[in-house]
């Protein structure tokens, strides 16, 4: 399983983007995706989650700012992210956890994606 993100660059504060990660494989179902990010001199943190039946949770700081969504038939996960600011400047990583592949019965976990970098700039 591989997941490939997208959408990054540079925006200015209170500009808006949009990433998108796409997991391919032989993926029969994923049931939670979400996004975490990782700033210079601090640990990866939780930014959101979505379950495959749509139960989402995010992290304080983005409430009300970021909304994450995904399309099950492409196992595409996007973050929808508005009224940036330069504390969300983060590398971010896309996760894939219980994946069910199409010949397998046991699940995979904690699939990552390569990260892409979000600068916001005051």
């Amino acid at each position: 399983v591989q997941l490939q993100a997208s959408g990054g660059g540079q925006v200015q504060a209170g500009g808006s983007m949009r990433l998108s990660c796409a997991a391919s494989g032989s993926i029969f179902t994923i049931d939670l995706l979400g996004w975490y990010r990782q700033a210079p001199g601090k640990e990866r943190e939780l930014v959101a989650t979505m379950t495959h039946a749509g139960n989402t949770d995010y992290a304080d700081s983005v409430k009300g700012r970021f909304t994450i969504s995904r399309d099950n038939a492409k196992n595409t996960v996007y973050l929808q992210m508005n009224s940036l600011k330069p504390e969300d400047t983060a590398v971010y990583y896309c996760k894939a956890d219980r994946i069910y592949l199409r010949d397998s019965d046991y699940p995979l976990f904690g699939s990552w994606g390569q990260g892409t970098l979000v600068t916001v700039s005051s």
